[in-house]
């Protein structure tokens, strides 16, 4: 049965988006009405925006945590780094990109874990993320605490799912460029893009968070989706080198938990997307074979796991939305 708030918004987003047949409109609207931790979905294919709706009390110009979604956006920073040549390259070491970074009892191997080693989770250390987490963030410094902890694997090797590696490549981006990881994202990315970026986590010694804690509007995640969608170009403007968005959707690595790929930030399904992925069900997705952009933001309180809410969303993504376009 369709209630007649169901009915208006059904109305509204048919009305608002011309190039999706009605019976895809409503499929869509009954799949996001099964999903009570959505805040809002947005759908672009090439410049039109076809499907666009708030939720729960949510909207679209209103900063939403996208949590680990950020490890994608430094990720970006990195290549803009690169192609500045403020760092070499991926290949580059801690020690010749910060060396003041490390700190005097590191474990030993970490000077020489590269860029490349960090933006795609691989650098070896035990990781910061799940019940380490709290732990990490409660110790006086962060950028040290991730690189005193035990090598578990080989970097370069296995991706091994941490914050604290974005944490150590964003104050790398810090210290390389001389700019705070809240200057470089407004400068490279929140310009470019009409896009605000508010102040957020700061660590005891200053840097930003490099992987969690950033808020921009559901609008502005779409700004970014369209942009890795045009491998780095947002109209007329490239903003991240193209031949970085390329390598970035490689595949480097698999996650233990979700089986999906992992480039430079991003992960990769087996259906053509790259997407970021933020704790509670937050998606940047781009889909270029398909000129297809996604961005979706959902309650940061509650957990979204691969075999629970994310993988709604998952199947939300490969069905509806495919179907959509």
């Amino acid at each position: 049965m369709i209630t007649r708030r169901k009915f208006l918004l059904v109305t509204a987003t048919a009305m608002a988006a011309p190039y999706v047949a009605r019976g895809q409109t409503v499929a869509l609207n009954e799949a996001i009405a099964g999903l009570p931790q959505l805040h809002s979905l947005q759908i672009q294919r090439g410049d039109d925006v076809i499907f666009a709706q708030a939720q729960q009390g949510a909207s679209l110009n209103r900063p939403a945590n996208i949590k680990s979604c950020s490890k994608s956006i430094v990720a970006l920073l990195l290549g803009t780094a690169i192609d500045r040549q403020e760092i070499p390259s991926v290949d580059a070491t801690l020690r010749e990109v910060a060396p003041r970074l490390l700190p005097a009892n590191a474990t030993p191997g970490s000077e020489s874990i590269t860029m490349e080693d960090l933006v795609t989770l691989r650098a070896g250390l035990e990781r910061t993320s799940g019940s380490n987490y709290g732990e990490w963030i409660s110790s006086p410094n962060w950028v040290a605490d991730v690189l005193t902890r035990p090598m578990i694997a080989e970097p370069g090797q296995q991706m091994l799912y941490s914050t604290g590696s974005t944490h150590v490549l964003g104050a790398a981006l810090t210290v390389a460029t001389g700019q705070s990881l809240l200057a470089l994202t407004r400068e490279r990315l929140g310009d470019p893009l009409e896009i605000e970026i508010p102040a957020w986590t700061r660590d005891p010694q200053g840097y930003y968070l490099g992987g969690n804690e950033m808020a921009i509007t559901p609008k502005s995640m779409l700004k970014i989706a369209v942009l890795l969608r045009d491998r780095g170009a947002f109209g007329d403007r490239q903003i991240i080198p193209e031949r970085w968005v390329l390598e970035s959707t490689k595949p480097y690595g698999r996650s233990a938990f979700s089986g999906l790929d992992y480039g430079y930030g991003w992960f990769l399904s087996a259906s053509g997307y790259a997407l970021a992925r933020g704790y509670g069900g937050q998606i940047i997705a781009a889909h270029p074979a398909r000129d297809l952009a996604v961005a979706i933001s959902s309650d940061p309180t509650r957990p979204a796991r691969s075999a629970g809410y994310f993988g709604e969303l998952v199947r939300l993504l490969d069905g509806p939305i495919l179907n959509a376009t």
